[in-house]
């Protein structure tokens, strides 16, 4: 099937630019290419960019079915504008082994609507295994140095120095002092626990910017030493902004990503939402939160991702101690970057028209050319002509965010009651619009 997609504002490579996108055959084609009996899309007055790649989701499938499935979460992404997803380790059983990966690949092609690649995880006893799979089978390592939900917590230093000394793969770091949480996890039990003062704006004095900050120099030190390709994940502090440079991509070993959620909310917040924007790391202030925006801004921040992450409404709505921590948020992630940058706290202007214009190229910088780039994701991730036409269209116009209109299988969102002023108004996927497309699993580089 050929397609025309006619009138649109092209946003690729630092550019805006009037232009028309020629697809054949699932492919981008160079403009003007003479193509037979072609459908046109007419995208007059919309903003036409790569397809968003999110390179941090957690789909809980399979382990979790009341959590997340890949046929809920992707069917989310979808309509969030997200063409390309890598999923995290820590489901059940966890993909730590190339077993266990195939199994996943077999679940995705089965469920998902969008493409797919996956992480393997480490763990204490199994690098010198992961070592051994075929690089190209896997988008990058995940290294929790934190524990998290499925607690795959790597803390034997001989096998951290072995991981980032052979490892030709990113290591991709959940960076958090174990020690330094569960220290300050004891004391803020003792003091609050089944009292009134038991809520969660707790959460960033336990999880707080000592406990990132050690853990993510240490393995920043790591990476140094070793030559290795680290990429730190969801960045909650500025205090760690000191640790990552703002030379070109090309030229970095090691990178950075920040979520929405941690550029959107901040402790004043939960107030508000409670256990609902309880995550890992924690949402801590405002100068942390403002620091990320300008992290971002000035190229120490190289990608955004969701850590889209759902849980039950009845498991958020325990206690802080024994509620989990995870936000849903991958059907909203393009919009929640496109309305922060009419913020105030992000940009101190308010022509917002004129602000989106001029920082449409990089969001799609962070949320799609870097993400492929980094994580080696062939032939995705940019408009080019042959590669692959995953493509997002968006349009200005109001979107509520209702309850009915969420697509999360858990059924909630931190983000109910919102409005923002662009809408995502159609999607390809490898070059058919969303509903007539396949979803393809993603090829990487070795």
């Amino acid at each position: 099937m050929n397609y025309i997609i006619k009138n649109g504002t092209v946003v690729n490579e630092g550019k805006l630019e009037q232009r028309d996108l020629y697809i054949h055959d699932g492919k981008l084609v160079e403009e003007g290419a003479s193509l037979r009996n072609p459908q046109y899309f007419d995208a007059k007055g919309c903003y036409v960019m790569p397809g968003i790649i999110d390179t941090h989701v957690h789909f809980r499938d399979p382990g979790f079915p009341e959590k997340a499935d890949f046929a809920t979460e992707s069917r989310a992404a979808l309509a969030g504008g997200v063409t390309s997803v890598i999923d995290m380790p820590n489901t059940n059983p966890q993909t730590t082994s190339l077993e266990t990966l195939q199994a996943k690949e077999q679940i995705a092609e089965r469920k998902s609507l969008v493409n797919y690649g996956f992480m393997l995880g480490a763990t204490n006893d199994n690098i010198r295994d992961l070592l051994e799979i075929p690089t190209d089978r896997y988008a990058a390592i995940k290294l929790f140095l934190g524990s998290s939900t499925g607690n795959m917590l790597v803390n034997n230093p001989q096998a951290l120095d072995l991981l980032f000394k052979e490892s030709k793969k990113l290591i991709v770091a959940h960076c958090e002092s174990e020690d330094i949480i569960q220290a300050n996890l004891r004391n803020y039990k003792m003091e609050f626990a089944g009292t009134d003062k038991e809520t969660a704006d707790l959460h960033p004095k336990i999880r707080n910017t000592e406990a990132c900050f050690v853990s993510t120099y240490k393995a920043v030190e790591r990476a140094r030493k070793y030559g290795t390709r680290l990429h730190v994940a969801h960045v909650s502090t500025a205090t760690e902004l000191s640790l990552f440079s703002n030379q070109e991509l090309s030229e970095k070993n090691i990178t950075a990503e920040v979520t929405p959620n941690h550029l959107w909310f901040d402790d004043r917040d939960y107030a508000q939402y409670g256990n609902l924007i309880k995550c890992n790391p924690a949402i801590k202030s405002s100068d942390d939160r403002i620091g990320l925006w300008g992290g971002l801004v000035d190229g120490l921040i190289d990608t955004i991702a969701t850590d889209h992450a759902p849980h039950t409404w009845e498991s958020k709505q325990k206690r802080y101690f024994e509620a989990p921590g995870g936000i849903p948020s991958i059907q909203h992630s393009l919009q929640l970057m496109l309305e922060g940058f009419f913020n105030p706290a992000a940009t101190q202007r308010d022509d917002h028209a004129e602000v989106l214009n001029e920082w449409l190229p990089l969001i799609v910088a962070k949320m799609c050319h870097n993400p492929a780039t980094i994580f080696g994701i062939q032939k995705r991730g940019f408009l080019r002509a042959g590669y692959m036409a995953d493509i997002t269209i968006v349009e200005p116009g109001e979107t509520h965010v209702t309850k009915e209109n969420l697509y999360y299988k858990c059924g909630w969102s931190p983000l109910e009651g919102q409005i923002f002023h662009t809408r995502i108004k159609q999607v390809f996927l490898n070059g058919m619009p969303a509903g007539q497309s396949t979803a393809m699993q993603l090829q990487f580089d070795k």
